[in-house]
C-alpha cells in the first residue's frame, strides 16, 4: 500500500503556480499543432479535447468505428510527458481490473493493494460501452473524486487526472448504454464525424507507411498541464455570465421537449469549460459566447428527449440550439469595471 502512496504525483498536496499568458499560449499551440499533425481535418475536435483537459474534465468520444476516436485519445496523451494507461473495455472486464484489488501475500501474511489501470495521469477507456454497467460504474468514484476506494481504504489518484473514453453508438452490436450517472461525469462529448475529402486524401498519403503516432513525442510535462489548469482557474467570471450559465441549465429543465434536463454538476462543468475556452482565446475573462460555444458539447449527452419530441425528429443538439437562440445574452452595464463589462457583453459575431 505504501507503494501506491509513493506513486502519487508530487503535484498532489500543493497548488501549482499559474502559467504566464505567453507560456500558456505557446504550450497550448504545441499541443494543438502536434494533435493536428496526426488527426487530419479535425482541428475543432482537437481544440475541444484540449479545452476539457485544461478544465480538469473527462472526455467522451462517440462515433462509428474507424473515424479516429482512439487515435485522438492516444495522440493527446502522447503530447504530455505523463503516465498513460489504456483499458480495453470488454464484456468480461471486471471492476477490479479498473480500480485494483487487494491480494493476500503469503510471505508477509498481509493483504497488499495492487493498483488498477486508473492509476495514471491519463486513462484511455477504449470502447467503454462494450463493458457491463457494473464495470462502467467502477469509474464513477475516480472520475468525480479523483480517488479509488477498495476494501474500505481510499487511494488518491495522480494529478492531473483525465479519462478519455471512446464508444460506438448504442445501435452498434454488442454495446451497452452508459448510465446517466456515468454520462454526467464526462465534461463533454465529441462526435468525430468523417473527414472531408482533402483530409482523407492527406491521410492516405501520410499514414500508410508508418503509424501516425510513431513520431509523436511529448511537448509539455504534467507540471506544465497543472500550471495551465491553474491559469484557467484564475479566469474571471462576472455575475452576469454566472446568471446566464444558470439560465441555460434551468431552461433545459423547464423545456417540454426534455424528459431530463442538465444537472447542477453540468453547470459547474459548463462554466469550467467556458473558462478554458476564454484562456485558449487569450483572455482572462469569460464572455457569454464562451458559454454558448461549449454548451452543446457539454450538455447534449446529459439531457434526455421526451418521447414525443424524439418522434417529431428533435435531437438534443436541436433543443439546445433553440434554447440558446431564445435566451437573452447579458449586455454590459454602465459603471462596470472594464474587465467585468467585457465579460458581461457578447463578442461581435
Amino acid at each position: 500500500m505504501a507503494g501506491v502512496a509513493d506513486s502519487v504525483s508530487h503535484l498532489n498536496g500543493h497548488r501549482p503556480a499559474a502559467m504566464d499568458p505567453v507560456s500558456f499560449h505557446a504550450a497550448a499551440q504545441r499541443i494543438l499543432t502536434t494533435v493536428n499533425t496526426v488527426i487530419d481535418g479535425k482541428s475543432d475536435a482537437a481544440k475541444l479535447a484540449l479545452t476539457v483537459l485544461l478544465a480538469q474534465g473527462h472526455l467522451l468520444l462517440e462515433d462509428v468505428p474507424g473515424v479516429g476516436k482512439t487515435l485522438l485519445a492516444k495522440t493527446l496523451a502522447r503530447t504530455i510527458d505523463c503516465t498513460v494507461n489504456r483499458i480495453q473495455f470488454t464484456p468480461d472486464l471486471l471492476p477490479s481490473d479498473v480500480t485494483g484489488v487487494s491480494i493476500y501475500n503469503q510471505a508477509s501474511r498481509l493483504f497488499e493493494f495492487r493498483p488498477g489501470a486508473v492509476f495514471a495521469n491519463i486513462v484511455i477507456g477504449d470502447e467503454i460501452n462494450r463493458a457491463s454497467a457494473k464495470t462502467q460504474s467502477a469509474l464513477l468514484e475516480c472520475m468525480e473524486e479523483h480517488q479509488v476506494t477498495v476494501d474500505g481504504t481510499s487511494y488518491k489518484l495522480d494529478e492531473p487526472f483525465m479519462v478519455v473514453a471512446t464508444q460506438n453508438p448504442i445501435e452498434m452490436e454488442g454495446t451497452y448504454p452508459l448510465p446517466e450517472a456515468q454520462r454526467d461525469r464526462f465534461m463533454a462529448r465529441i462526435s468525430m464525424g468523417y473527414p472531408d475529402k482533402a483530409a482523407e486524401i492527406e491521410m492516405l498519403e501520410t499514414h500508410q507507411a508508418v503509424s501516425p503516432l510513431a513520431n509523436v513525442s511529448p511537448v509539455v510535462t504534467a507540471s506544465d498541464v497543472a500550471a495551465m489548469t491553474a491559469t484557467v482557474q484564475q479566469v474571471y467570471v462576472s455575475d452576469a455570465v454566472k446568471e446566464y450559465t444558470v439560465a441555460v441549465g434551468r431552461a433545459t429543465r423547464e423545456s417540454p421537449l426534455l424528459r431530463l434536463g442538465a444537472s447542477p454538476r453540468s453547470m459547474l462543468q459548463l462554466l469550467r469549460a467556458a473558462k478554458a475556452t476564454a484562456a485558449l482565446e487569450g483572455r482572462d475573462f469569460v464572455l457569454p459566447d464562451d458559454v454558448r460555444d461549449v454548451a452543446e458539447a457539454v450538455l447534449a449527452h446529459r439531457i434526455i428527449l421526451d418521447r414525443k419530441a424524439a418522434g417529431a425528429g428533435e435531437t438534443p443538439h436541436s433543443v439546445l440550439r433553440g434554447i440558446l437562440s431564445r435566451l437573452p445574452v447579458p449586455q454590459a452595464q454602465p459603471g462596470q469595471p472594464n474587465r467585468a463589462a467585457a465579460a458581461a457583453g457578447s463578442r461581435n459575431r
